[in-house]
């Protein structure tokens, strides 16, 4: 699988959801949106949720959230997260 990387720590609102809306349009089942952000990105996970995506969400240690989300309802993507960020 393809990640598609998205760091919107430093960007201010509207632009991650904006920018997350535009790579969640191109996602097919060989690709996933890899996020960081430094808040919980609460409308994404509902817009995704509502459209029966795949969701992992974690927030580490730093207080930094880190999303994953695939239209492939089969991937694990526990297996694409680990300490040091995605495995693409």
């Amino acid at each position: 699988m393809t990640c598609l990387l998205l760091d919107a720590r430093e960007l201010q609102h509207p632009e991650p959801l904006e920018r997350a809306i535009a790579i969640l349009r191109e996602l097919d089942e060989e690709n996933y949106l890899y996020m960081l952000h430094r808040r919980e990105p609460v409308p994404l996970m509902a817009l995704a949720r509502e459209h029966g995506l795949n969701i992992l969400e974690r927030r580490d240690e730093k207080g930094e959230w880190h999303i994953l989300i695939s239209r492939n309802r089969e991937v694990r993507l526990e297996e694409f997260l680990s300490e040091s960020g995605p495995l693409a």
